[in-house]
């Protein structure tokens, strides 16, 4: 089989509508848009948020009180499980190593280390946060946790 053989389904493509290229295509002149009013010019169209003439519904909801949303922390998560897949027994296991293997985006940003999965190795982790259970794991396996600063 070759990629030229390979073909959409019929109907699945159609062709674009080619406005404005004169008399004989059906849609010269005026484009399909009719003659004069708002929906014959450019600029029409409804504005975001608007809905019709009612009060947008952003205005008729009360602006008040505070939001945390803003200010929150967001880790970035690492299971034990994974750990116990990507690293060696005695490994220390920091956030740049983190970011070397892959599992975590940026080593300056907040890392947390969850309980999820299971580890028999041996490991020395630093992180940001830690779960309570993910300490219990890593400590019975004989590794050892160590909070960094944000």
């Amino acid at each position: 089989m070759m990629i030229t053989d390979v073909t959409s389904k019929a109907g699945a493509k159609h062709r674009a509508k080619r406005l404005g290229r004169g008399v004989g295509s059906g849609r010269g002149k005026t484009a399909g848009r009719g003659t004069k009013g708002a929906g014959a010019h450019s600029s029409h169209g409804a504005k975001p948020l608007s809905e019709g003439g009612q009060t947008q519904l952003f205005r008729r909801l009360p602006k008040r009180g505070f939001s945390n949303f803003s200010f929150r922390t967001e880790y970035q998560v690492v299971n034990v499980g994974t750990l116990e897949d990507r690293f060696e027994a005695n490994t220390h296991v920091t956030p740049d190593l983190l970011k070397s293997v892959g599992l975590i985006h940026d080593p300056k940003a907040p890392v947390k280390i969850l309980g999820d999965g299971q580890i028999g190795k041996k490991l020395r982790v630093e992180a940001t946060c830690f779960s309570a259970s993910a300490v219990k794991k890593i400590t019975e396996a004989g590794g050892q946790t160590t909070v960094i600063g944000k």
